[in-house]
């Protein structure tokens, strides 16, 4: 199992369609709206990087209104 946190930014004015977009997604545990640098973090998990990855290319990325994303994947210690 990969985890990773997805921070989002997002276009104005469309960052409530983006996050509810975004969370009811396959592989998305959670996501919030929030101040800073980013506009959106969601917790996403997969059975493999591969998956991980297809999540985040080929779904987060074409929701109308996302710039750009940041992934950090977790790591065991």
């Amino acid at each position: 199992m990969v985890s990773s946190y997805v921070l989002v930014t997002v276009a104005i004015g469309k960052i409530q369609d983006v996050l509810e977009e975004i969370r009811g997604m396959k592989n998305v545990e959670d996501a919030d709206a929030v101040t800073g640098p980013y506009d959106i973090i969601a917790r996403v998990t997969a059975s493999d990087l591969g998956e991980l990855t297809k999540t985040i290319i080929q779904n987060i990325h074409y929701i109308d209104g996302v710039i750009d994303t940041t992934t950090a994947i977790v790591i065991e210690l």
